[in-house]
């Protein structure tokens, strides 16, 4: 399994970076290139998925972009692990719900490794974190597949602001409320990236 893991250090645009996973998604459907997995930060930017609703963005002044990843809207921005993936389902059995699974799984045993107790919700997608009797959102998932390519991606809130959820409507769930790492347990996560990716390597091999 031939996967390229690129790590971003400074914060990288949104635009950018979908950009980037498009022309390797072309590469990878011609043969000209293997499959990515890339971890970023991005400056802080609002993006809304293809079933995102105009009534969502409470804030009107914010810097939105709509994509064509599936999902709501969702923020960005620092202090927020993103890792995006364009990933051959071809090779896989073309089966985008293990896919997802394989992601869930991932994110799940990583924050086991930080004594952090996640779960998923088939009703509501992404990664979930009870305390006190309330569930609160810790990682978003979103991806879009195309000629049985797979990309865009999840991201994982580690120290970023909360308050910038308070702009949206995250993920269209007004109910529930966004959390982070750093709020559920503060601790050292330098070696969350490393995790992760073993993880998800993992994952994708089974």
């Amino acid at each position: 399994m031939n996967i390229e893991i690129k790590k971003s250090i400074k914060p990288v645009k949104y635009n950018f970076a979908l950009s980037k996973m498009e022309k390797r998604l072309e590469e990878l459907n011609n043969k000209k290139n293997c499959e990515l997995i890339w971890l970023l930060e991005h400056e802080e930017v609002y993006t809304g998925g293809t079933s995102y609703k105009e009534n969502e963005i409470l804030d009107k002044k914010i810097n939105f972009i709509k994509t064509n990843r599936g999902g709501k809207i969702t923020y960005h921005g620092p202090g927020q692990l993103v890792c995006y993936f364009v990933i051959d389902l071809k090779k896989r059995g073309k089966n985008i719900k293990k896919l997802i699974t394989n992601i869930e799984n991932s994110i799940v045993d990583t924050l086991i490794d930080f004594n952090i107790k996640t779960f998923t919700d088939r009703k509501n997608i992404g990664i979930w974190h009870r305390k006190n009797n309330k569930s609160k959102k810790v990682a978003a998932i979103g991806i879009k597949v195309r000629k049985w390519i797979a990309y865009h991606g999840f991201a994982i809130n580690l120290s970023n602001d909360l308050d910038k959820y308070k702009k949206i409507i995250p993920c269209g769930i007004n109910d529930k409320d966004v959390t982070n790492l750093m709020s559920i347990k503060k601790q050292n996560y330098k070696d969350l990236k490393k995790k992760l990716i073993n993880n998800l390597l993992f994952n994708l091999k089974n």
